[in-house]
């Protein structure tokens, strides 16, 4: 861990710097001179910076676990229809329990993307190794055809405008009492980095691993858990955002390499600057008028998905 405390030192320092600009940035006066510049800073630049950090987190350690358990480094909650079945889910409580409290929501849409985590293991446990790319392409397909359910329902219950909003990851309505679920996903991000082990030997097989003496099962539902509960956790709270789950893990694992243990706290702080950087970006082209976050990373992560499969293939 010693010879990677330069990454962690870069981290900090970039997620801080960043976490600043984006408190300052808004059409809100923060001078000394506003009276309502405390009630601003807490009631809206604090709760969405804040936001921005957990959800980068969530999404790129549900990012790693996603590539371990399946073991393909070409996946991520977005590219297995993870995420369209937690919309599939937020539709069912928006159609049939519309009075449910957020924790309801929020408890099935869970059960909805674990059902979708389920089918997509289920779709690609005969893929042969030899053929990577395969699995990321039938993740696409899979999400695809769920996103297609999604907005047919939709369309069917005139509930267009709501999936909207859920399909778009955005951070511009994110005020005190309205994101705090999230911090949910940080205790779940504590515990991946106290089973990190765990799911590095379980990234080895299910064979291997019950040889080495690992609870294959256990961990396999520790990591569906996670990344269902992180999936609908963001869905309901911002939306969709896709790829980042993928670029980010990539990135790291190229930098410092394969050990989930000490590559984990860079994974979660790359993850949430590589959003504070979108945010930032989509509230500055076009002041004071915003881009979604999803919008920006979502072009530049299509870029860096497609170099790295070419990377990959180039190297085959």
């Amino acid at each position: 861990m010693v010879k990677h405390h330069k990454y962690y030192l870069y981290t900090i320092v970039i997620l801080l710097a960043l976490s600043g600009v984006s408190i300052m940035i808004g059409v809100g006066d923060l001078s000394i001179d506003n009276p309502k510049a405390v009630e601003l800073l807490l009631l809206s630049r604090l709760p969405r910076t804040a936001a921005i950090i957990l959800t980068g987190i969530s999404m790129a350690i549900s990012g790693v676990i996603m590539q371990l358990l399946v073991r393909n480094r070409f996946v991520e909650p977005s590219t297995t229809g993870t995420t369209e079945a937690a919309m599939i889910g937020l539709l069912i409580v928006a159609i049939w329990l519309p009075s449910l409290p957020i924790i309801g929501k929020m408890a099935v849409a869970a059960s909805c993307a674990v059902m979708g985590l389920l089918g997509f293991f289920q779709l690609t446990k005969n893929i042969p190794p030899e053929q990577p790319l395969l699995i990321p392409l039938v993740g696409l397909i899979y999400g695809g055809i769920l996103g297609a359910i999604g907005t047919y329902v939709a369309i069917v219950y005139n509930l267009l405008q709501y999936l909207g909003i859920w399909i778009t990851g955005d951070f511009s309505g994110i005020l005190a009492g309205r994101y705090e679920f999230l911090w949910i996903a940080g205790g779940l991000a504590l515990l991946c980095y106290w089973v990190a082990d765990q799911f590095s030997v379980a990234g080895l097989g299910k064979s291997m691993s019950n040889s080495l003496g690992l609870n294959y099962s256990q961990v396999m539902i520790i990591g569906i858990g996670t990344v269902a509960i992180n999936s609908s956790l963001v869905v309901v709270t911002v939306g969709i955002l896709p790829f980042l789950g993928l670029v980010v893990p990539n990135v790291v694992s190229r930098i410092m390499g394969d050990n989930l243990r000490e590559t984990l706290p860079v994974v979660a702080g790359l993850g949430a600057i590589f959003l504070l950087i979108s945010d930032i970006i989509g509230r500055l082209i076009r002041y004071p008028y915003e881009i979604p976050a999803a919008t920006v990373f979502g072009v530049v992560g299509a870029l860096v998905f497609l170099r790295i499969i070419f990377a990959r293939h180039s190297h085959a």
